[in-house]
């Protein structure tokens, strides 16, 4: 029997100082950190920070590999390293910023489908969502909770149970 399923995204878009001081804040740390990023092959520069429930803030930033694809984006690397030195410390907060050496995004840069499945994967470890705010070189800041919002039908670890 044919069924028609529909999810709802709930997402906010706003211009970077409506963000919250604690938002703006990170916003801040991220867009800092661009210059640290490596990307001599697409010159497309990213960074995140991921806020932890204690206040620590992790960074990443993209880190580009001849040999395509073997380099990590920014989301990735912020979240490994969160995950290898505070395994027991929940993410609040991602924020991902990004900068093009040739054409710059203006508005939000969504995170790639491998990113999105690694911040599924630490909501289902902690047990939480965590929100996601997305900027790009200019323009506004979309603002969701939870990476629900980007995939609706993602592949969870129960998925393996049997």
């Amino acid at each position: 029997m044919k069924k028609s399923v529909r999810k709802e995204v709930t997402a906010e878009v706003m211009l970077p100082e409506e963000l919250n001081k604690e938002q703006q804040q990170a916003l801040t740390i991220a867009k800092a950190l661009l210059p640290n990023a490596y990307a001599p092959y697409s010159h497309f520069k990213v960074a995140a920070v991921a806020i932890l429930e204690d206040g620590t803030v992790i960074s990443g930033t993209n880190q580009e590999n001849a040999a395509y694809p073997s380099g990590l984006c920014a989301e990735r690397v912020a979240l490994f390293h969160a995950g290898s030195i505070y395994p027991h410390k929940k993410v609040t907060r991602l924020v991902v910023t990004a900068l093009g050496q040739h054409n710059s995004p203006d508005g939000p840069v969504s995170p790639c489908g491998a990113c999105l499945q690694v911040m599924s994967e630490t909501e289902y470890r902690q047990g939480e969502t965590f929100e996601i705010i997305l900027s790009g070189a200019t323009g506004d800041v979309l603002v969701t909770n939870g990476v629900s919002n980007f995939l609706p039908f993602r592949f969870t670890p129960e998925q393996l149970k049997k």
